[in-house]
């Protein structure tokens, strides 16, 4: 079923070819994210290994269990490979989105154009560019979404109400997020049974079984992975910083129209928004309560970050395509779009420039891994490795320090949990440092050169590590490798 949700007539095979190739090409010209850290290790550690149960996981748990075949293929391409994956997802999502708009009743030639306006925002070319969370999400929510069309104009069927639970729950299990629309869909189903409700609910629960039993595996670690630290961390984090004022309804507001700005997301916005009428209901009615939760579901988390607004972007570039088959776009209008398209483009062109001064990260990224393969062949290290960046470890083979899957995401913290109960979740603070048990190898470096790296953190790992160390390489006058034992 899913095979044929993909087909798109005689233009869909090169089209969704076309978009997996730009898109992984930009995964290649994308900088590195320190984000990517905790996925790429996640991904690598649940091949034989449980996200909360044996490392820490702040989502829930799903995109690692289902990425971690990928990772043990893609070896020591590991971090390249997951980006490549998920190009792929970014690829299907639009696809998905084109579907879905034409399920709607679009013609081709606005399916194409709506699709290609959800292509060109930035928050989906960064979320598909780079090793993160959001590309599974998204492409489980806009398959979900050519299901919940057609049942919304009574074309569903049992088994497309199996298939939307199914991918609605591993939106959700795999960003917790995308749990808002789905709830919000469930919940419109139960007001209007064409939709199934008892079939969709059918449809989630392996999903749901998967995820309660990891969690009856470790109770303590999901219930702080998964809600106390997310809730918990950022505000210390931004106070800690100085930078309070992020966290501000105020700055979440600009925050939030910034990112959409970067894209069509913005006019597409203002544009169903001015044009809406009392008198539409149905489909109409239903993807304007999917966008009002997609938009809830990305200003909750503190402070809006540009992919916490992909959730919006499916049901919202379908509601565009309805409106402008009723009512199609003024000459000023359509200029706006390209302005604002071309806009969502500019991060991405900007990659594309500094390959030029500095080189495809990836491709740099695969040279560091070399690298740092030899100079760990050289010392001996055979062990774990401890690093704020375990993406790099893992171009090495070299097994990664469950303790640092997360990256310096929890070692940033202090005072959220006492050293025992550190050890008891496989978590290690810098405060809490002194004492914790060594590893067979220290690397930094690696973060403090990504984006929103911290080479203040970097330096704490390195003050710990030096006084233990037997051996010391430094690589490029970036990397420094600490062999403790």
């Amino acid at each position: 079923m899913l095979l044929r949700m993909m087909r798109g007539g005689q233009a869909g095979a090169p089209l969704i070819l076309g978009l997996i190739f730009l898109f992984a090409v930009l995964s290649v010209l994308r900088p590195v994210n320190h984000d990517e850290s905790q996925y790429v290790a996640a991904a690598i550690l649940a091949r034989n290994a449980l996200p909360w149960r044996d490392f820490a996981y702040f989502q829930t748990p799903l995109q690692p269990v289902l990425f971690a075949p990928f990772a043990v293929g893609l070896g020591t391409l590991a971090w390249p490979g997951l980006r490549m994956l998920n190009a792929v997802l970014g690829a299907i999502a639009v696809l998905m989105v084109g579907r879905a708009a034409r399920a709607a009743g679009a013609t081709s030639r606005m399916a194409i154009i709506v699709a290609g306006l959800f292509a060109g925002t930035d928050i989906l070319l960064f979320s598909a560019g780079t090793a993160r969370n959001d590309a599974l999400p998204a492409a489980a929510l806009a398959g979900a979404l050519v299901l919940i069309v057609r049942a919304a104009q009574g074309q569903g069927s049992a088994r497309h109400a199996l298939l939307t639970g199914f991918l609605l729950a591993l939106a959700a299990g795999a960003k917790i997020s995308y749990a808002i629309p789905a709830a919000a869909y469930f919940i419109w189903a139960l007001l209007d049974r064409r939709h199934r409700p008892v079939m969709i609910a059918l449809g989630a629960l392996p999903v749901i079984a998967l995820i309660g039993w990891m969690v009856a595996q470790a109770p303590e670690a999901a219930r702080f992975e998964m809600l106390t630290f997310p809730a918990l961390a950022p505000d210390q984090m931004y106070r800690d910083a100085g930078r309070a004022f992020k966290l501000s309804l105020g700055f979440k507001a600009i925050d939030t129209l910034k990112f959409l700005a970067l894209g069509t997301a913005l006019p597409a916005i203002v544009a169903v928004a001015a044009r809406w009428r009392r008198d539409e209901q149905g489909l109409a009615r239903l993807l304007d309560m999917l966008i009002l939760a997609g938009l809830v579901a990305a200003v909750l988390p503190e402070p809006t970050w540009r992919q916490y607004l992909l959730p919006v972007l499916p049901p919202l570039f379908v509601r565009l395509a309805l409106l402008w088959e009723r009512t199609p776009p003024a000459r000023w209008e359509r200029i706006a779009f390209a302005v604002f398209f071309f806009a969502g483009l500019a991060p991405s062109v900007e990659a594309v420039v500094l390959t030029a001064e500095h080189g495809a990260p990836m491709a740099n990224a695969v040279t560091d891994g070399a690298r740092l393969t030899a100079a760990m062949d050289q010392q001996g290290v055979s062990g774990v490795v401890a690093t704020l960046s375990p993406q790099y470890v893992a171009a090495t083979g070299r097994a990664i320090d469950p303790r640092f899957a997360a990256g310096p995401f929890y070692f940033r913290s202090h005072d959220l949990l006492d050293p025992a109960s550190e050890r008891t979740l496989t978590l290690v603070s810098a405060k809490n440092l002194d004492g914790a048990a060594l590893p067979n190898a220290v690397l930094v470096g690696g973060d403090a050169d990504a984006e929103g790296g911290d080479p203040a953190l970097e330096a704490k790992l390195a003050a710990w590590a030096a006084p233990h160390a037997v051996g010391i390489a430094r690589l490029n006058g970036r990397f420094t490798l600490y062999v403790l034992r």
